[in-house]
């Protein structure tokens, strides 16, 4: 792709802004109420009042508690160059106390261009990062300690987080530790003597609303008008946009797509795959193109499985789903077999299976989970005789068999008629 057309640097701008995992939260950026400028503010003014913090970021996954916190560090990075150290932890790589005291020792080191023992001993590393918060302090420089999977170092004796909190009591230093967790009881794991050296300050992250979404679509798809892209192409690319995010089509799209995953990564997803379907002649972003990518990050593993059944496990699921529309109340591979000949019987259907053959592909059913056991203590029972249920609703049936090319044509008018 050469970039020359308006509508290609347009994808391009778009694909990058959608590729990078922290911009979406920038739109948040300029408000004092959100969880960006109330992190900023608390580490800043440990920078600036050279005290010490600790702070946990709490929420579900894909809620964007370390994409903010990136943002916070790189903007603080640029207003105090020369005054911040950003140590990196993850707890499902350095849980282990001795591993983890370690990596902060190596990082230690790196930051400040000094020779990394790999044979110290944990009481070693535990002086020597004392010594070096006592310095940083004395320069006036704040060490960050990031501390992912925060609930995995909270796991046994705890003596990490209790020497890191306990060399943050001295006057000297100066420190923030933020601890990352999806665990809203992350607090609770701490042992009395670490609960004691900590803040106890908690931001909470949750996925964006529905009214949230409409400002991040807007914020994710608007094109500038200080770039490079032509101002007459920008104009009506945006004003479209707008126009179509004001369809109540489209609004519909969009509540669908909150109803199902609200998360900031699945709306990424999906705006990547409408921008990804955007018509490069037109240049512009339509209903269709929306349409397709709710297509394409609802998951629908069932209607996989339907597209592949053969005419025989079909007709198995259609016979189980008349049985369960007459609200019987259990059923199994012999009640099946009946409905089976009854509707033969009714239709006057060529579609005859030997009874063995319908009993492999009633087995082949329960292998994909389409159908399953209703009590699987039954062990010593025969398959035949034990009852079963269908995993799958009407609905979903129905478009299974749509999708399906071998589907004949009477179970499709079987299903209509419920």
């Amino acid at each position: 792709m050469g970039g020359d057309k308006p509508a290609e640097k347009a994808l391009i701008l778009h694909r990058t802004r959608l590729s990078s995992p922290n911009f979406i939260f920038t739109h948040f950026s300029n408000s004092p109420d959100t969880n960006y400028s109330k992190l900023k503010f608390i580490i800043s003014s440990s920078i600036t009042e050279a005290c010490n913090n600790s702070i946990l970021l709490l929420g579900p996954r894909g809620c964007g508690k370390a994409a903010v916190l990136e943002l916070v560090l790189d903007d603080l990075l640029k207003e105090y160059p020369d005054m911040i150290t950003a140590i990196k932890l993850n707890g499902l790589l350095h849980s282990d106390d001795k591993c983890a005291l370690k990596e902060i020792a190596r990082q230690l080191c790196a930051e400040h261009q000094l020779s990394f023992s790999k044979v110290a001993s944990f009481d070693d590393n535990n002086q020597f990062m004392i010594d070096i918060l006592r310095e940083c302090g004395l320069a006036h420089k704040t060490v960050i300690f990031v501390l992912d999977e925060f609930d995995l170092f909270a796991q046994g004796k705890q003596r990490l987080l209790y020497s890191l909190l306990d060399a943050m009591q001295s006057v000297s230093s100066q420190a923030v530790v933020v601890g990352i967790s999806c665990r809203l009881d992350a607090d609770q794991l701490l042992e009395k003597r670490v609960r004691s050296r900590f803040s106890h300050r908690k931001l909470l992250f949750l996925p964006p609303s529905k009214e949230d979404l409409p400002g991040l679509i807007k914020h994710m798809l608007l094109l500038p008008t200080d770039s490079s892209i032509p101002d007459d192409y920008t104009t009506e690319f945006n004003a479209r946009l707008l126009k179509l995010l004001e369809d109540g089509r489209c609004k519909g799209i969009i509540d669908t797509l909150s109803t199902s995953d609200s998360t900031f990564n699945h709306l990424i997803r999906f705006l990547f795959i409408a921008v990804c379907h955007m018509d490069l002649k037109s240049g512009f972003l339509t209903l269709e193109n929306f349409k397709a990518a709710l297509t394409g990050v609802q998951r629908q593993p069932k209607l996989e499985c339907l597209k592949d059944c053969s005419v025989l496990e079909l007709y198995i699921l259609v016979c189980m789903m008349r049985l369960e529309l007459r609200e019987q109340e259990s059923y199994n591979f012999n009640t099946i077999m009946k409905e089976y000949s009854s509707i033969r019987d009714s239709f006057q259907t060529c579609d005859y299976y030997a009874r063995n053959v319908c009993l492999r592909a009633f087995e082949h059913l329960l292998q994909r989970e389409l159908i399953s056991l209703v009590d699987s203590r039954g062990h010593t029972q025969s398959l035949e005789f034990h009852p079963v249920k269908l995993l799958i609703s009407a609905h979903e049936l129905h478009l299974g068999l749509k999708s399906n090319r071998c589907c004949p044509a009477i179970l499709q008018k079987i299903i209509d008629r419920g």
